[in-house]
């Protein structure tokens, strides 16, 4: 079969999605997710973790994201829809792949989704330090899901306008933190001295800066939601490769720079713990009103991260729907074209959150984070492994030549896969992040006994699936 007949089933049952997201907004949905508590408040806990090194934790994890995405990128032009790297993994390899990645990383938004409206209760404590953290949690959940629930232009205007209040903020911080290191400050406690300060550069070895590396990896996680967002883009082909490129240049620039420049002027061990390290930059520079301002942004950063999960989370219910995975009625769309039903599904995470940041809101962030990165990481690994196999199968059937494709394959995809597998292994080895083994191994478990209770009570569906694939890969 032709290779542009190959995703015509799949693209046909996704259909109906609005297609109205234009490149500008695609590039900033990628990096609202990208830059929320990941840099604001996670780097914090990333810096506590590895000290000065943790540029080289962040530098690492960026290359890996560079891989990720050249992977993605090739896929997502060759097949712009919303089941993504989901339905890849299911035409690439098998059913049981594209079951277990969606649900994985279904599953992974929805803990992310806690973890920044968490973020978000610990943020409004600046001003508000009385008033209970659930209370903001329910207030601005509330203005998300109804901005999500209306349609993908609101989403897209209001996602747009979050992450560039973040850039600019975070570029302002870019200018002023240089100014004091250069030529605005001389204090002997500001500058490259910070870096070995304090136990040295790598004041909890080479481990700690490898256990960095996790946490700078959960920083770049969702990156990937360009390759989801493409189910609703106008011009995907053209649109796609120019948000992608754009992304991950502002994401490496934006995360190395900001953290070097940080630690010039906050020592590491001042920069670490539960307040944002940002914050802290501010409150040491004596600035009127600038912390003020800065937790501004970060609550917006938080915000902006939250509004893009709940878009994509919704998006993977709904494909999942669509492929006969979920409930029927959580691929229904409503007359602005949005599946409303899937969001509320996808709004489990805000529960979560709301329960965790009352039982226990000193240990809520770190917990969250750990729940919601196995899914994410395990949808990356798959996004290596699928691109391996897509690229063999696209050249075996003389696919068209697409505008972005992966340098250095099969090397650089096998090479992505190794280092990510790795740094996921090490967690077990981490007391901080052991949880993120600990569930995420039952929970493929749960997910793979799922699969074959579905796959049996859906026998003669999937075996007209399979006889249909194989016609295809002819």
């Amino acid at each position: 079969m032709k290779e542009k007949d190959q995703f015509q089933d799949i693209m046909e049952r996704e259909n109906g999605l609005n297609k109205g997201l234009e490149t500008s907004q695609l590039t900033m949905i990628a990096i609202g997710g990208a830059i929320g508590t990941g840099l604001f408040l996670g780097s914090g806990l990333a810096i506590g973790t590895a000290g000065p090194s943790v540029i080289v934790s962040y530098a690492i994890g960026a290359f890996i994201a560079l891989l990720l995405m050249g992977c993605l990128a090739e896929m997502t032009v060759a097949h712009p829809i919303s089941g993504s790297f989901g339905a890849y993994a299911e035409r690439y390899l098998n059913p049981w792949a594209g079951f277990t990645v969606r649900y994985s990383y279904w599953l992974s938004l929805v803990c992310a989704v806690g973890t920044e409206v968490t973020a978000i209760a610990i943020y409004m404590k600046h001003w508000f330090p009385t008033v209970p953290g659930f209370v903001w949690i329910l207030i601005f959940s509330g203005l998300l899901l109804y901005v999500n629930a209306t349609s993908v232009n609101l989403f897209g205007s209001v996602e747009y306008w979050f992450s560039l209040i973040k850039i600019v903020a975070i570029v302002g911080f870019i200018v002023l933190a240089i100014n004091v290191i250069v030529g605005g400050n001389n204090t002997s406690n500001i500058g490259f001295q910070n870096y070995t300060n304090h136990g040295g550069f790598y004041p909890n070895g080479v481990w700690g800066m490898w256990i960095g590396v996790f946490i700078s990896l959960f920083s770049y996680l969702s990156i990937e939601m360009i390759a989801v967002s493409a189910g609703e883009a106008k011009e995907p082909e053209k649109a796609v490769p120019i948000a992608l490129r754009s992304a991950v240049v502002r994401l490496i620039l934006f995360y190395l720079l900001t953290l070097s420049l940080m630690l010039m002027i906050v020592p590491w061990n001042e920069a670490s713990g539960n307040e944002s390290p940002f914050v802290k930059v501010m409150d040491i520079l004596h600035i009127p009103g600038a912390a003020g301002i800065m937790n501004f942004v970060v609550l917006i950063a938080a915000l902006s991260a939250m509004n893009s999960q709940l878009y994509i989370s919704t998006r993977m219910m709904f494909s999942l729907s669509r492929a006969g995975y979920a409930p029927k009625p959580f691929g229904k769309l409503n007359k602005k074209k949005v599946p409303t039903l899937a969001l509320a599904t996808s709004a489990i995470g805000i529960a979560l959150a709301t329960i965790y940041s009352v039982v226990s809101p000193s240990t809520a962030l770190v917990s969250m984070i750990s729940i919601s990165s196995f899914g994410a990481m395990f949808a990356w690994f798959m996004i290596f492994v699928t691109h391996f196999f897509f690229r063999k199968t696209w050249n075996q059937i003389g696919g068209r030549k697409l505008p972005i494709r992966m340098m250095g394959y099969p090397y650089l995809t096998i090479l992505g896969a190794v280092l990510l597998l790795a740094i996921v292994l090490s967690t077990w080895f981490s007391p901080m992040f052991k949880d993120t083994l600990l569930l995420g191994f039952p929970w493929l478990l749960l997910i793979t006994v799922a699969y074959f209770i579905w796959k049996k009570i859906n026998a003669k569906r999937f075996a007209g699936s399979v006889e249909n694939n194989k016609e295809q890969s002819v």
